[in-house]
């Protein structure tokens, strides 16, 4: 047997650091959590942690990077690649972050149990169909990069706000799909979605799928405005049965339980 390998393991196991939450049941640092959650993550997560226009809703009791303690250690100190999660260890120590996500674990402890309604594949059918959401929407590998991507969208959000997002899109707009306004000099508007924009350019993409780029100075005006391009008539065009349906199958995106 190689004692000095196995040395080597338990070494490597401690300088991972702490995998179970040492404040987990206390109060007091759930309390703490939570002011320090409004500080540094109620700006994308919103103050009461159900979703903002960047980070996903956290009160569901379950998370897009895994469920246990050492999982959220890892996100919470060190971010996700790839998205607008950014790390916190530089800012925070280890056992604030940790009174952080003590806070985060009660708010699924007192999550709402209500049950989805609606039928799920009618309302996979009315989304990809009568609803035409895949013309801006992306689901797995199917549909458009136009609109945010609803791949794991159950995961991530709480029914109601996945409801408010289909009948009120401009409500909550997903950070970098703000709407681009550009006038012409010949008076001619352009409206997309944003893919660049600062003082002195914009870039866009129309719902034909065009893109547009264009410097202030060739163009009489460029607005950025906060609403969705997404329709708003979503409440008018499905009946309360149907719109039931396609959040429930919204609901199930990404393992919703």
């Amino acid at each position: 047997m190689n004692l000095k390998f196995f040395g080597t393991l338990a070494l490597v196991g401690l300088c991972a650091g702490q995998t179970k939450n040492p404040y987990a049941g206390d109060a007091a640092a759930a309390e703490t959590g939570r002011m320090l959650f409004r500080m540094s993550c109620g700006g994308c997560h919103g103050l009461h942690a159900k979703g903002g226009r960047s980070g996903p809703d956290l009160t569901r009791g379950s998370f897009s990077n895994g469920d246990t303690d050492a999982d959220l250690f890892r996100v919470v100190s060190g971010g996700v690649a790839g998205t607008e999660m950014p790390g916190f260890r530089g800012n925070l120590d280890d056992d604030d972050l940790w009174r952080i996500i003590s806070y985060v674990q009660t708010l699924g402890e007192h999550r709402s149990n209500t049950p989805v309604k609606g039928d799920r594949a009618v309302g996979e059918q009315l989304f990809w169909g009568k609803g035409s959401c895949g013309q801006c929407h992306r689901v797995g590998a199917r549909g458009s990069t136009l609109g945010p991507d609803l791949t794991r969208a159950g995961r991530q959000r709480s029914l109601a706000y996945l409801r408010e997002s289909v009948v009120k899109p401009d409500a909550d707009v997903t950070g970098g799909y703000a709407t681009i306004v550009v006038v012409t000099r010949e008076g001619k508007k352009v409206e997309g979605i944003e893919k660049g924009f600062d003082n002195f350019s914009a870039r866009l993409i129309d719902l034909s799928g065009n893109f547009h780029s264009y410097m202030r100075d060739d163009v009489t005006s460029i607005k950025r405005e906060y609403r969705s391009l997404m329709p708003s008539n979503y409440e008018r065009m499905f009946s309360a049965r149907e719109m039931d349906d396609l959040i429930a199958y919204l609901a199930g995106l990404g393992g919703a339980k």
